[in-house]
């Protein structure tokens, strides 16, 4: 017979490899200049910032929701295609509160509640 604790520990040496999280790399230790779309994209994000800062508004709900929207499909292809960066780079100003409250309203978006959230980062590891 063996002891609650060492069978915790035996769960969780089982568990350590599904549970493991990748390494994520900043995306912002790439080196080459961007170009096309990408640069038009970083200058469009800084006119955002620009226009916020002026008006504290900057875009209508429909092109918030165009932006967001193209913004998740192709964050989620590259990742599903093997990229390893967060959509928010470290360092990058976005307070915590920013970042719930669109997690929050993205959630709500796709009808999904956090517990549909944690299911499925429990089955992918993501």
């Amino acid at each position: 017979m063996s002891s609650p604790k060492s069978k915790a520990s035996a769960k969780s040496a089982r568990r350590a490899p599904a549970t493991a999280k990748p390494r994520i790399v900043s995306a912002a230790g790439v080196k080459s200049a961007p170009s096309g779309v990408s640069a038009d994209a970083i200058k469009l994000a800084k006119d955002i910032e620009t226009a916020f800062q002026k008006s504290g508004h900057g875009l209508s709900a429909e092109a918030m929701q165009r932006l967001m929207a193209a913004l998740c499909n192709t964050y989620s292809a590259q990742v599903e295609g093997g990229a390893r960066y967060t959509p928010i780079a470290e360092g990058q100003v976005v307070s915590p509160t920013a970042v719930m409250v669109t997690a929050s309203g993205l959630l709500r978006a796709a009808n999904l509640a956090v517990f549909e959230l944690g299911m499925w980062q429990s089955w992918t590891g993501r």
